[in-house]
């Protein structure tokens, strides 16, 4: 069986833990490789390889950086497919939903490609007599990243390349449940010309994460996953003296007002809610029907749900592949279960799904609830799989007043027609990104992605100009130059004059 290995200073390295983790096909139900699990040792080795590689990176003109990241775009466009492929294998979802994870990550090199106008200060001439003024933006060191399963190409690259261009070197942790993307994304940047030890990468569990968040070497932390572990990320790393961008679970909400275009809706619903089996920080997971708007949202959404094709991943025509292992099945299965016990109206059961010649497979159904309440643990908890709720409400005031009450704050969408009822709507939600008529409002590379509440820890989105601010440190320099008398000693605070 394949061993998958840490990537430290330029070259694969077997690494010293002495343990490993078997990695799932979950379409399968079997294991297809191994993966190494990081000692402390493995984890200080790739520390000393990024220290040792900063200075002379920090020092490398941003456009001489800007260069390899260009060159690293274009293997990444000509390696999508391979890129995808992994994901599929490893994770399940679709092969062109993987195709379009790429993309995404894609788009946020072409941001990063830019960065020596991102690094650019301001300056101020004569801010007093003979005094000039101006700021700078400065990389912090050795910084890391630390990503979940349901992303394992994009979510890195919302990280190390604005990292990297910023002059920093990067260590980066990917899920043990899908970790070959990260070898690739290794020796594509070294085939850009990125220099050794720039970029490493340490395969490995809770022991690699702790040692990370401990390390004192490490300047900045980078984390995107479950609300509980984003915490607890959040208060170790920010207990150790680093900067951490930590984003969490959500619970996305899309409201249906009566007047908004229902077949538009219920299309958005079911790619939103089952699209990569609803494994997506970003997937609605809450339809909050308006009004009369309940019955007929319902009967289409339980149509087309029974409809969906679900299958190996590799599948031509397949929309929903398996969950990730066997404990996530498990999982959702039994959250299944507890919304009948609590009184939601089953519509759709996916529980005990089965694909033909993929009998093993982790398989869920997609779900449907109906005449859902914020009491029951399917609307309170992030179910992370292919389960829709449908809650109905009287009108917008009282969906705002549910959405804000939720602990999660990530993304929320409103469909409708009316202009007026969008702006109040969109002013009034208290989330990170909302949509109008638009299910997925995942923002472009040149914004910044995260949430709010307890979606988010720490004060930097992610990627786009918030990255750029989170991977550098701003410095202010007031200059003069003896050319003039002195004006003699001064014990007052300075003024400038």
């Amino acid at each position: 069986m394949e061993t998958i290995n840490h990537y430290i200073g330029g070259s694969i390295a077997e690494g010293t833990g002495g343990r490993y983790a078997d990695v799932y096909n979950p379409a399968l139900g079997e294991p297809c490789a191994r993966v190494a699990l990081a000692s402390n040792d493995d984890v200080a080795a790739a520390v000393a390889a990024a220290g040792a590689a900063f200075p002379a990176w920090a020092a490398t003109p941003p456009l001489a950086r800007a260069r390899v990241l260009f060159n690293y775009l274009q293997l990444c466009q000509q390696h999508t497919d391979e890129f995808a492929a992994m994901v599929v294998r490893e994770h399940g979802k679709t092969f062109a939903d993987a195709r379009g994870e790429v993309a995404r990550g894609i788009e946020v090199v072409e941001f990063a490609v830019g960065i020596p106008q991102m690094l650019k200060g301001e300056f101020t001439d004569q801010i007093a007599r003979g005094i000039d003024a101006w700021s700078m933006r400065q990389p912090l060191g050795v910084v890391a990243g630390i990503t979940p399963f349901n992303f394992p190409v994009m979510v890195p690259m919302w990280m190390f390349p604005v990292a990297i261009a910023c002059g920093n070197t990067f260590i980066l942790k990917p899920s043990e449940r899908d970790p070959s993307p990260s070898l690739l994304h290794a020796r594509l940047l070294k085939e850009a010309g990125l220099p050794d030890g720039v970029f490493n990468v340490v395969q490995g569990d809770k022991a690699a994460v702790d040692a990370l968040l401990d390390h004192p070497d490490i300047q900045a932390v980078s984390f995107v996953g479950s609300t509980p572990i984003a915490e607890y990320i959040y208060a170790r790393g920010s207990a150790a003296g680093k900067r951490v961008q930590a984003l969490g679970g959500a619970k996305n909400h899309m409201v249906v007002m009566p007047d908004a275009d229902m077949d538009m809706a219920v299309d958005a619903l079911i790619g939103a809610a089952y699209g990569s089996a609803g494994e997506r920080c970003m997937a609605i997971s809450v339809a909050v029907a308006i009004g009369d708007a309940g019955d007929a949202l319902v009967a289409q959404l339980a149509e087309r749900t029974r409809a969906l094709k679900v299958a190996d991943g590799m599948a031509d025509g397949a929309e929903m592949g398996p969950v990730v292992t066997l404990a996530a099945k498990q999982r959702i299965e039994k959250l299944i279960g507890e919304g009948v016990e609590q009184g939601a109206t089953l519509v759709v059961d996916g529980r005990g799904f089965k694909v033909p010649e993929r009998a093993n497979g982790f398989f869920v159904g997609g779900t449907l609830f109906d005449h859902v309440t914020p009491s029951m643990s399917i609307y309170k908890e992030e179910i992370f799989g292919p389960v829709l709720c449908v809650v109905r409400l009287p009108d917008v005031g009282s969906a705002l007043e549910l959405i804000n009450r939720n602990e999660y704050g990530n993304g929320v969408a409103v469909f409708t027609r009316d202009g007026g009822v969008a702006r109040e709507f969109v002013r009034q939600v208290q989330v990170g990104m909302v949509g109008v008529n638009v299910p997925l409002p995942v923002p472009m590379a040149f914004n910044s992605f995260g949430g709010w509440k307890r979606s988010l820890f720490g004060d930097h989105h992610a990627y786009g100009p918030e990255g750029v601010r989170f991977y550098t440190r701003h410095k202010a320099v007031m200059q003069r130059w003896p050319n003039t008398a002195s004006s003699g000693v001064e014990f007052a605070f300075p003024q400038m004059k």
